[in-house]
């Protein structure tokens, strides 16, 4: 197996835009992996972005080795970890980037660059999703979006209001998994991720399907109208919105649980992306409010709730400080519903549960796993290997699917220690500059 994947850049755009890749990422530039999918046929998608927005370029700057720029990228990878295709989608607002690379986007891929997260259909096609709940469906070679649903981030601002969800994951039933978002949430006119909510229907470029809503973060987001309402998703049959929503709410559940917390406790709360545990279970994170000043200690919550809308409970075993996924903000679960796994990293440990009970924490300072502080999980495959990103050196990891989650420790190990090896293999063939990996041998599409 592979361990370590490059996460490139396509060299027509750093040659077209004399990218400096030595360039320190304070000096106005920089690239940022946002989420990775596997597919059932073993090949994987990492969606990123590349910008540079410089102080003193002037709007109308047309020389691209000057101008400003942002990007957004789709890889595809063959299971083995070879490249493919990249896709790449401009930043609307640049409107001087050479559009043979993929700026300024026009129609269905207009608002890509917001996307941050990705999720293979049960179809093959790719959906990459982001806030305002848009929703982009990208073709699986990369080479056409062929729908767009979305809507304003902000409640006062003009717009098509067409929208589907913010993330989106598959049960093994082909089930979609989505949360969708509601203005008004502690009074921000932004448009703020509230609701969990599932379909049995099949989401395709020609039909978007009735979301039924299973819980929610906040209960009474204010000054709702009937404008507020939400057609698409619905609860108990009629449209969420106003008053109408699921209770009570989570923040309502985790409150009336914990003996020791107040409601003060969820105030400006926000709600994760949720992860499919089996066919009918499925962990909602829930974590509050983060402060300027830090926020290591906050309360957070992994909430363990069914197909019919009930909390079943939630995932035990960390503890507020100590394991507090607050320090770098690591929120990022990732499942495995074949062996019904739940996983979790942060810079403190490398976590796993099944039946919502700890069943491993393998302790970040400990030297064998210490490189993993790097690290940010992404996803978990239909095969049950987990793959994370080094944040510096833009490299994905895979480590393989340990027998039981008492060898977790043993193969995350060894998958460190390939990991580097594979690395000083890949800096020899590629030699990167500052960890930017620069490659001219996948297709180039423009989306």
């Amino acid at each position: 197996m592979t361990h370590a994947i490059p996460v490139p850049l396509p060299s027509p755009l750093v040659d077209h835009h004399a990218i400096d890749l030595e360039r320190k990422y304070t000096d106005g530039w920089g690239v940022k992996v946002d989420d990775v999918a596997t597919a059932s046929s073993g090949e994987i998608y990492a969606l990123y972005s590349v910008h540079r927005h410089t102080c003193g370029v002037a709007d109308e700057e047309a020389d691209p080795a000057k101008a400003d720029f942002g990007y957004s990228l789709v890889t595809r990878y063959a299971p083995d970890g070879t490249l493919l295709a990249t896709a790449v989608s401009g930043q609307s607002e640049y409107l001087r980037q050479d559009t043979t690379l993929g700026g300024p986007t026009t129609g269905l891929g207009r608002d890509l660059w917001w996307a941050k997260g990705l999720c293979v259909l049960p179809d093959g096609t790719l959906a990459a999703t982001g806030s305002g709940d848009h929703t982009h469906l990208v073709t699986a070679d990369l080479t056409a979006v062929t729908a767009h649903h979305g809507m304003p981030h902000r409640r006062y601002d003009d717009g098509q209001r067409d929208p589907f969800a913010t993330w989106i994951s598959t049960t093994p039933d082909g089930r979609l998994l989505c949360t969708t978002g509601e203005y008004g949430l502690y009074n921000y006119a932004n448009l703020l991720d509230n609701i969990v909510s599932i379909t049995d229907q099949s989401l395709t470029s020609t039909s978007k399907p009735t979301l039924r809503a299973l819980a929610s973060m906040e209960a009474q987001p204010v000054k709702h109208t009937e404008a507020d309402l939400r057609p698409d998703v619905l609860f108990n049959g009629e449209p969420v919105g106003m008053d109408h929503r699921p209770r009570p709410s989570l923040t309502e559940h985790l409150t009336e649980l914990e003996q020791t917390a107040r409601q003060w406790d969820w105030h400006d709360a926000r709600l994760g992306r949720p992860a499919v545990v089996r066919e009918d279970l499925f962990v909602v994170p829930v974590y509050g409010h983060i402060y300027r000043g830090g926020s290591r200690g906050q309360r957070f919550a992994f909430v363990l709730v069914s197909d019919e809308g009930e909390f079943v409970g939630q995932l035990g075993g960390m503890h507020l400080y100590r394991d507090s996924p607050f320090t770098g903000f690591c929120f990022e679960i990732a499942a495995d519903p074949v062996r019904e796994r739940i996983y979790h990293l942060n810079r403190y440990g490398l976590f796993a549960w099944t039946g919502g009970v700890r069943a491993q924490r393998l302790d970040l300072e400990d030297k064998r796993y210490k490189p993993l502080k790097h690290f940010t999980l992404m996803d978990c495959t239909p095969a049950g290997e987990l793959i994370l990103v080094h944040r510096t050196q833009n490299l994905l990891l895979r480590i393989p699917c340990p027998a039981s989650l008492g060898d977790l420790g043993q193969v995350a190990e060894e998958a460190v220690r390939s990991y580097a090896k594979e690395r000083t293999t890949l800096k020899k063939q590629w030699q990167p500059t500052n960890w930017h990996w620069v490659d001219s041998t996948a297709s180039v599409h423009r989306l």
